[in-house]
């Protein structure tokens, strides 16, 4: 079918008004938020309803359409760049929570729904949806469950696969496929639900999805930690947890980040110090109570100079705001970001950071770190200009160096991000040939025209 006609049929199948042609609108999702370079898709187009996506995918495979899905467009692994010439699917625009289950504890949702607006509304039921993703205010769950999205709270109550129950999507075909329960427990078939998590829209299009929800903590205690050495810090992280404490939030930030937050944020933050922790326990009150003071005698007992316990909500909230302002506030500092995830074992914490810091000076880089040091998933944050060529060249050995650090410490490329395009090629320093060619056995066999975005995680 010529380009004419192609575009013709999708005006027929969802409405002219949900068709993208011009070159303005094409560009605006020619992009991510990953430092790569844009690719411009021939079309874009916005289902109305879920049944709409099945009818779409039908057409594409049909013609041999390469399909893109797209939510708020915050990867950064590239997961969202599409395949020059072909088609973006918007699933943005599908926000019903269709249901929030107070008796049996789970809710359901379309694609487009916002992670945060999820978790307000299951907290006015008295309930608690805890992934947290840093794009929590503008991701969609969609997107969440296409990259395993984690987040602060991820060291205690775990990242978005723990609490996807079952879903609904469309496979490359537009046929439509449903897997999972509402029940706590289900084994009926195989755990389709598992294989399209983190699929990064490889293996379908998600319609529909069940997550699981907890009772919220009955109390929480949030605490600062202030240190003279990085060293201490990153030493505190391993010993609260060899002492068997697994904190809600345990999060690490260095002076540069630190001083560079303050500027921007001015949330009081000390920078004269080296390092920050930021940590948080939560559960029944007795709990918080011992496991608050045993985190502040491990903090002491490792080098903490300076032990600030928030004393209300309002202190609370600008300990956590200095944190989720980090990555703002360090963007704004040069041209191009590069944020980068690899994750290690949370007791090479240590080595990870003086590697970090080693790299930075050998290759002449600004790197801000900040991160989930509680369960090793820190962000070394490479603040440069791309246009740069010298310069973008050390970038690219250290972001190397960067993989080659974690995976020598029996890590891994990815805590959260994803591999996308950035990271696949890679992939086979970590997984191997064989699994490369078993995950391809299985794009081949469940997207055999490889219309679903085509390139992503293991390459073409």
């Amino acid at each position: 079918m010529k380009k004419n006609s192609l575009v013709g049929a999708f005006k027929d199948l969802i409405g002219a008004e949900n068709v993208m042609e011009s070159e303005t609108d094409r560009m605006n999702y020619s992009y991510d938020a990953a430092v790569l370079a844009p690719v411009m898709p021939g079309l874009v187009v916005r289902p109305r309803n879920t049944e709409d996506i099945g009818a779409i995918l039908k057409l594409c495979n049909e013609n041999n359409i390469p399909v893109t899905v797209r939510g708020a467009g915050t990867n950064l692994s590239g997961g969202t760049i599409p395949s020059m010439g072909g088609l973006v699917m918007l699933t943005n625009g599908l926000q019903r929570i269709i249901e929030i289950n107070e008796a049996d504890m789970y809710a359901i949702v379309e694609p487009g729904v916002i992670t945060a607006q999820l978790a307000a509304e299951v907290s006015a039921k008295g309930l608690f949806y805890p992934p947290d993703p840093g794009s929590q205010t503008v991701s969609t769950i969609a997107g969440n469950v296409a990259e395993n999205a984690g987040g602060l709270r991820g060291l205690k109550y775990g990242v978005t696969k723990d609490y996807v129950m079952g879903m609904e999507f469309y496979d490359a075909t537009g046929t439509h496929v449903r897997t999972g329960s509402k029940t706590v427990k289900c084994v009926t078939g195989f755990n389709l639900a598992g294989l399209m998590t983190a699929s990064e829209g490889c293996f379908g299009v998600y319609s529909q999805i069940t997550l699981k929800l907890v009772p919220p903590p009955k109390a929480s205690r949030s605490m600062m930690a202030v240190y003279d050495s990085v060293d201490k810090a990153a030493e505190t992280v391993a010993a609260i947890i060899a002492a068997k404490i697994i904190p809600c939030t345990l999060e690490f930030m260095d002076n540069f980040t630190i001083r560079t937050v303050e500027d921007f944020a001015k949330v009081g933050l000390p920078t004269e110090a080296k390092a920050l922790l930021l940590i948080e326990v939560d559960g029944h009150p007795a709990q918080v109570e011992d496991e608050a003071a045993e985190v502040e005698t491990i903090c002491k007992a490792n080098g903490a100079s300076r032990i600030q316990v928030a004393q209300n909500a309002e202190e609370r909230n600008k300990v956590w705001e200095a944190r989720r302002t980090a990555l703002s506030a360090l963007a704004k500092l040069r041209p191009t970001t590069v944020l980068e995830d690899a994750t290690v074992p949370r007791s090479r914490i240590p080595d990870m950071v003086r590697g970090l810091d080693a790299i930075a000076a050998r290759h002449k880089l600004t790197i801000g770190t900040f991160g989930h040091a509680g369960d090793g998933n820190l962000h070394p944050t490479i603040l440069c200009d791309k246009r740069d060529r010298e310069e973008w060249h050390r970038v690219e050995k250290g972001v190397e160096e960067i993989f080659e650090l974690a995976l020598g410490m029996g890590g891994t490329l990815s805590g959260e991000h994803g591999i996308g395009l950035a990271k696949a090629g890679f992939m086979e320093k970590e997984i191997g040939r064989g699994s490369i060619e078993f995950s391809r056995k299985i794009k081949r066999a469940v997207d055999p025209k490889n219309i679903l975005n085509p390139g992503k995680i293991i390459g073409g």
